[in-house]
């Protein structure tokens, strides 16, 4: 029987998930964990040492040197045969991320969160410096509370929304780097919508929310303008093939990992072996 990994702490979702040479290939892309990304952050960025990393992620040295190694190799095998370089997956938990006065949500409740500013959906996800949260139960709001974020950046709000256990976002204009943090935090989009916080959860609540799953803002290369609604929008309640659909969320979370003994610690399957 192989011993089970232990939880490995990282700080945060990265800003950025993707890096590629500049000629695109065909060749295999190398994938990165979290917890690799957390390593080469920590030892290479912040200049700590291997045992100030391990206090850090809670893990032993031993374990922090096999996971900066396989991250390293993976580095150099991305750079030197031109390969895209992914981050994604892992075996995690994200540190805590300034939750801690946000109340609880049920069991079976789902919970929607709204960028928001002045009662309205506010259009900029990166720079958004508060969320409402809306709690919702067979098909109604429950509760709703207003609260400050931790900053901006797409990562860091991922993981704020992720420790707020988030399972629903409603906002305008999105990055795709943030969507990529939203998507490994389990959380479901809901792009491209303007106008009344309140009424766009009541319509997500209710099913009827219309929203756009192609929205960017406009300072992400061909992407959609802030907030536009496009044609030809989706509904929720309705199943377009790509997975835009709503109110279709089970217990109290949408993370689908395994629990390996330390509390929300996700595990990723991938091909990693013995770290």
């Amino acid at each position: 029987m192989p011993r089970k990994q232990r939880c490995r702490r990282i700080e945060g979702y990265p800003d950025h998930w993707e890096f590629s040479p500049e000629e695109v290939t065909d060749k295999e892309p190398v994938v990165m964990t979290l917890d690799e990304f957390e390593t080469i952050r920590l030892l290479d960025r912040e200049g700590m040492t291997q045992e100030q990393c391990a206090e850090k992620m809670g893990i032993a040295r031993t374990t922090v040197t096999a996971i900066y190694e396989s991250a390293r190799r993976k580095i150099a095998d991305a750079m030197v045969d031109g390969k895209q370089l992914q981050i994604r997956g892992g075996t995690y938990r994200l540190n805590d991320q300034g939750t801690e006065n946000i109340i609880q949500k049920g069991t079976g409740t789902m919970r929607i969160g709204v960028t928001y500013e002045n009662g309205e959906v506010f259009q900029h996800f990166g720079h958004t410096e508060q969320f409402k949260l809306y709690d919702v139960a067979d098909g109604k709001i429950v509760s709703e509370q207003i609260v400050p974020t931790n900053g901006s950046g797409h990562g860091a709000l991922a993981g704020f929304l992720k420790a707020a256990q988030v399972d629903a976002l409603i906002c305008g204009g999105i990055g795709m780097g943030a969507q990529n943090a939203l998507a490994e935090a389990g959380i479901q989009l809901y792009g491209g919508v303007a106008g009344s916080a309140d009424a766009a959860a009541k319509a997500l609540a209710e099913g009827t929310l219309r929203y756009d799953p192609d929205a960017r803002c406009d300072h992400h290369s061909g992407g959609h303008a802030c907030g536009h609604h496009h044609e030809g929008g989706h509904e929720c309640g309705h199943h377009h093939g790509g997975g835009h659909e709503c109110g279709h969320h089970h217990g109290e979370s949408l993370d689908c990992g395994h629990q390996e003994g330390d509390e929300g610690c996700r595990r990723h399957h991938s091909d990693e072996k013995g770290i």
